[in-house]
């Protein structure tokens, strides 16, 4: 029999934690692990702007043919708008290139087959910490990964100075991960000065960075969010950039996110962009139409546009009431994270909180309490409701006991 030494993978670190919480009987469970965005009634929603665009499109399409390998020109385009802003001269240059990719995971896959094929010397530089499946998806496409510091676990913020050493010490040809905002999982960025001071570093490095930008309007604001990658752009010839849209608009199981590459030519926008399009034949073949339909629909309708913003505004609001109600229910129980307070929490941004508690931690409070957040201690703060605040405290002073 040739499969009968496969053995059983192990479990992923994040989805694997959603499959055990699925199989507990306890009825008062709480899933603070998977990054998905829950409303007040703990209901990850489908928002009325995304709803809107699927009636129009239901409404309309005629066909369910092949898109192009690289997605639409209206996907495209809308992505780009997105990302550079309407106005960008960017836009319409040739200098820079999208394709629609299987989620923001699928489009970092793309550019771990393109490193391989294309730049095969070339290291991928992750921050310690970082999303747990950033590693697996380059060893799976064969590319390097070296890390470099990111998080002062003292003082819970960003370690900027051990940053800058680290770039001037990264080869010249590698390419650097950075998160464009909402930092996964610490929740801390880079400040607007700190960003332009990173692109220095990097331009004067040849160092290629690479931007995850899976939460762009869940920190600060859709335009304020893109302040690093635009920085990046002012300063670095060649920029490589992962969107996702699962968080934004919702579209989690729709799996719609993009890679978008900048060079400082057409010609050698043109040619990456053929090598990437190969990548993307040999893997999936083409894109999946329907989230990338939706999006583009949303964004090329001004009345739908301003519906969504408002709606993602109202995403971020009340993730960022969670951490305060999370930090409010904390001290009233004197429960200290760190020896500085809970403060930091309301100072991260994003979905999640680093909250510093142990592994042996996480593990008791999903055994004896059935609260499930990830091994690390990343809290889904954006899982948090007015209802299971009290019970998670609960739990977090009963294993810090």
């Amino acid at each position: 029999m040739l499969l009968q030494n496969v053995t059983m993978a192990p479990p992923d670190p994040i989805l694997g934690l959603t499959e055990a919480f699925n199989n507990d009987a306890n009825p008062d469970k709480i899933n603070l692990s998977v990054g998905v965005f829950k409303d007040a009634d703990g209901r990850t929603p489908i928002l009325p702007s995304v709803k809107e665009a699927e009636r129009r499109l239901l409404e309309t399409e005629s066909s369910k043919g092949y898109k192009p390998i690289p997605g639409t020109a209206e996907y495209q385009q809308a992505v780009q708008r997105l990302l550079f802003g309407a106005d960008n001269e960017l836009i319409g240059s040739g200098k820079a290139a999208t394709c629609h990719t299987p989620g923001g995971t699928g489009g970092l896959r793309v550019v771990g087959d393109f490193l391989k094929n294309n730049e095969p010397n070339a290291t991928v530089w992750l921050s310690d910490p970082t999303w747990a499946n950033h590693n697996a998806i380059f060893e799976a496409a064969g590319v390097p990964t070296k890390v470099y510091p990111y998080f002062d676990r003292q003082t819970n913020a960003l370690d900027f100075d051990a940053i800058s050493e680290a770039i001037d010490a990264i080869p010249a040809g590698d390419v650097i991960l950075l998160h464009g905002c909402c930092h996964n999982p610490t929740g801390v960025d880079p400040t607007p000065e700190q960003w332009k001071t990173i692109g220095k570093h990097l331009a004067a490095k040849e160092v290629i960075p690479l931007l995850d930008f899976a939460y762009q309007g869940f920190a600060n604001g859709i335009r304020d969010d893109a302040a690093g990658m635009r920085a990046l752009l002012a300063q670095c010839p060649e920029v490589l950039i992962c969107s996702s849209f699962s968080k934004n608009f919702g579209l989690y199981c729709e799996r719609t996110g993009a890679f978008t590459v900048v060079t400082e030519s057409t010609d050698i926008t043109a040619n990456v962009f053929s090598q990437v399009k190969a990548c993307i034949r040999r893997n999936y073949s083409n894109p999946p139409a329907h989230g990338g339909a939706v999006v583009s629909t949303i964004l090329d309708d001004d009345e739908l546009r301003e519906q969504w913003e408002k709606e993602l505004a109202t995403m971020r609001e009340r993730i960022n009431t969670m951490r305060q109600r999370f930090v409010d229910a904390l001290n009233a129980k004197d429960v200290q994270l760190s020896t500085a307070g809970n403060d930091f929490i309301v100072q991260q941004r994003g979905m999640f909180s680093f909250s510093r508690l142990t592994r042996e931690q996480v593990d008791t409070l999903r055994e004896k309490f059935a609260v499930y957040i990830v091994g690390s201690g990343r809290i889904n703060v954006a899982g948090m409701t007015e209802t299971n605040i009290p019970r998670i405290v609960d739990a977090i002073a009963g294993v810090m006991t």
